[in-house]
């Protein structure tokens, strides 16, 4: 049986790491604790502070597996190490023109879990992105949107 590999950025894979450490030494902990209080009150059956103790505890628990199997599963591409060509490639900052509009727009190409639209931060499944994948500083890509075509320029690739 094969697992398949997803991308994801070195800062992806920190951040992860860092929630899921978080989770195993901060929130546990303290879960445990307020379960443990919980029962101190007697009657479990309409102990209302204990069943949402225990509902915390299953979605950290939940988390903690979730995190885990992404990690696990995490194909983390340093985009520093990469070769630097102006070659459109996952994890490299993009600076686009749109051609109709003449606006500049900056995305990063990441990995599922890491889009952040607000942050700049492109799916590297997104429309965009799998326009761009391949292509070269320079060279033109039209992007099919809900809302029509949309054509960019790639001005500059930065391997950052």
């Amino acid at each position: 049986m094969s697992f398949q590999k997803f991308p994801m950025t070195v800062q992806g894979e920190q951040k992860l790491r860092d929630e899921l450490d978080n989770l195993k030494k901060v929130e546990r902990p303290r879960i445990v604790q307020a379960i443990a209080e919980a029962r101190e009150h007697g009657d479990l059956k309409e102990n209302a502070e204990y069943h949402a103790a225990r509902e915390q505890q299953s979605f950290c628990e939940g988390r903690i597996q979730e995190i885990e199997g992404k990690l696990s599963n995490a194909q983390v591409i340093d985009v520093a190490s990469l070769p630097q060509n102006g070659k459109v490639v996952f994890g490299v900052t993009v600076s686009l023109l749109n051609v109709d509009t003449e606006k500049h727009v900056v995305y990063q190409i990441v990995g599922e879990d890491e889009a952040d639209i607000k942050a700049n931060k492109i799916s590297v499944g997104s429309p965009i992105a799998r326009a761009l994948i391949g292509k070269e500083e320079g060279e033109s890509v039209v992007v099919k949107t809900p809302g029509g075509d949309v054509e960019y320029e790639i001005e500059e690739v930065r391997y950052i």
